[in-house]
C-alpha cells in the first residue's frame, strides 16, 4: 500500500509531534529512527504514514547535502513527503538551514514547494509572512520571543519568514497572505506562482484546512513546515473520506518511577525542573564541561546518582541547566545530548525503567539516538506537541519503553508529574 504521507523530522521532539497529529486524525503511523530496510518496513506493513526522525536541525548545510537525499529517497514512495521543521522555524545559514533542505527536496521531488509554519494547535501563528509564538499567556513576534530570540544555537532575529529564508537559499518564496485566504482567493494566489516556494499564512484551523485542500488538489509531492502541514492534510483527508476520525484515543497508565533527562535551557523547562524538585524529584546537576570533554567519570557519576534517587524515591531529573544560559555558553547540544543519552541508557537497563522523559530538542535527538531504538509508535496524549510514544527495539530492555520527547516550550509547569501519572 502506498503511504498517504511520509515525513523527515529535523529533530526527534518534532517528529513525535507529527505522530500525535496523525494518531488524533486516525492515521496509523510509524516513526523510524534509522533508515528502514525491507524487513523493518515489513514489521509495520499496515501503517498509512511513515516518518524518519533526524537531527538536521543541528547540522550543517554540507551534512544535509550528504544525508538528506538518501533520507528523502527512503520516504519517496509516499504520496507526499514533508520536511518537518520546528514550529518556531529557528534555523540559520550555517546550522539547521531550512533553505538548504528546501533546495534538496525540490530537486528530489520537483514542483512548487509549499511552506506551512502556522500551527494554531501549538499557538504558533503566521500573518503576512511574520511568525508569532506563545510563551506562557502572551504571544510574541518570534524575534521578540523571550526564548527563541535568545536560542543558544539558532536565535531568531527575523520574524518575516521570507527574509529569514532569503539568508539560507536563493529560491524565491511567494506568499499566500491571510487576507486572500479569508477572501477565498488562496488557490488563485498559489496557482499564480510558477517556481520556487510558497509560504502560507495561517492563524486558525480553517486556514490550515484551506492549505490542506490546495496541497491535496494540486498534487504536491514535497512540503516544508511545522506539524501544521500534518494537521492540514489530516483535515483534508477527513473531509474527502480518505480516513475516518477515531472515536476515542488510548490513555496511559501511571508508573511508579520516572527519569527525566534535560538538556533544555528554556525558561519553561527551568520552571518545570523547579516544580519537579519541589514535588519530590531528586535534582542531579550536570558538569557540562566535563561531559563535553568526554569524561566517562562524569557519565558514571550521573548514572549512579540517578539510580540512587530512583531506588530511594522513584523520581529523578538530570539537568544541565535550570533556565537560560549566558551568551558565552558553548553551543554543543549534539555532544551534550549524546552523553546524556548514554547516561539514560545505562540507567534504563540497570533499573528496568519503563518510562522516561527527555527535555530539549537537541537532547532528545542526540540522546534518544544512543538507545538503539528502531522505531516509535504513538501511545497516548500528554500535552500538545509532546505525546507518549512506544519504542520498538531488538534490545529487550529498550523494546516497549515509553518515552516523552519534550521541546523546551512544551507542557505545563507540572509536566513531570503529568508524564509519570500518565495524565
Amino acid at each position: 500500500m502506498t503511504p498517504l504521507y511520509g515525513y523527515y523530522g529535523d529533530d526527534f521532539t518534532g517528529s513525535t509531534d507529527v505522530l500525535e497529529q496523525l494518531a488524533e486524525g486516525g492515521v496509523p503511523a510509524v516513526l523510524f529512527l534509522r533508515k528502514p530496510d525491507a524487513a523493518l518496513r515489513a514489521r509495520f506493513a499496515d501503517v498509512r504514514a511513515i516518518g524518519l526522525a533526524g537531527d538536521s536541525r543541528s547540522r550543517s548545510p554540507e551534512w544535509m547535502d550528504a544525508n538528506l537525499p538518501e533520507a528523502f529517497a527512503a520516504l519517496g514512495d509516499a504520496a507526499i513527503v514533508h520536511y518537518k521543521t520546528c514550529s518556531t522555524f529557528d534555523s540559520s545559514p550555517a546550522v539547521g538551514s531550512i533553505g538548504r533542505a528546501m533546495e534538496i527536496g525540490a530537486r528530489a521531488f520537483g514542483g512548487i514547494v509549499p511552506i506551512l509554519v502556522g500551527a494554531p494547535h501549538l499557538r504558533r501563528y503566521v500573518a503576512f509572512g511574520n511568525l508569532f509564538a506563545a510563551a506562557g499567556d502572551e504571544v510574541y513576534r518570534i524575534d521578540r520571543h523571550p526564548t527563541m530570540s535568545r536560542h543558544p544555537v539558532t536565535p531568531m532575529h527575523e520574524a518575516d519568514l521570507r527574509r529569514h529564508l532569503a539568508l539560507q537559499t536563493d529560491m524565491s518564496v511567494a506568499l499566500v497572505p491571510i487576507d486572500r485566504i479569508h477572501a477565498g482567493e488562496a488557490a488563485a494566489a498559489f496557482d499564480a506562482v510558477t517556481d520556487g516556494a510558497v509560504l502560507f499564512d495561517g492563524i486558525d484551523i480553517p486556514d490550515l484546512a484551506t492549505a490542506g485542500a490546495i496541497l491535496s488538489s494540486r498534487g504536491s509531492r514535497f512540503a516544508v513546515g511545522s506539524s501544521g502541514v500534518t494537521r492540514a492534510l489530516v483535515i483534508e483527508w477527513q473531509a474527502n473520506g480518505t480516513i475516518e476520525t477515531p472515536s476515542e484515543l488510548a490513555r496511559a497508565g501511571e508508573v511508579d518511577r520516572l527519569l527525566v533527562v534535560s538538556g533544555s535551557c528554556s525558561p519553561l523547562t527551568g520552571r518545570q525542573i523547579g516544580r519537579g524538585i519541589a514535588e519530590g524529584y531528586v535534582g542531579v546537576g550536570v558538569d557540562v564541561a566535563a561531559l563535553l570533554r568526554g569524561e566517562q567519570s562524569e557519565e558514571a557519576r550521573l548514572a549512579a546518582a540517578a539510580e540512587a534517587a530512583l531506588t530511594a524515591g522513584g523520581r529523578c531529573v538530570i539537568h544541565s541547566a535550570e533556565g537560560p544560559l549566558g551568551d558565552a555558553a558553548p553551543a554543543a547540544g549534539d555532544l551534550l545530548g549524546a552523553a546524556l543519552g548514554r547516561v539514560a541508557q545505562a540507567v534504563i537497563k540497570r533499573q528496568g525503567l519503563r518510562r522516561i522523559l527527555f527535555a530539549g530538542g537537541d537532547t532528545s535527538s542526540h540522546g534518544v539516538a544512543e538507545l538503539g531504538i528502531d522505531a516509535l509508535t504513538w501511545a497516548a496524549p500528554m500535552a500538545p506537541g509532546s505525546p507518549l510514544v512506544r519504542a520498538h527495539a531488538s534490545e529487550p530492555a529498550i523494546d516497549g519503553l515509553e518515552l516523552v520527547l519534550k521541546g523546551g516550550q512544551m507542557g505545563g509547569e507540572d509536566f513531570f508529574e503529568v508524564v509519570r501519572r500518565g495524565r
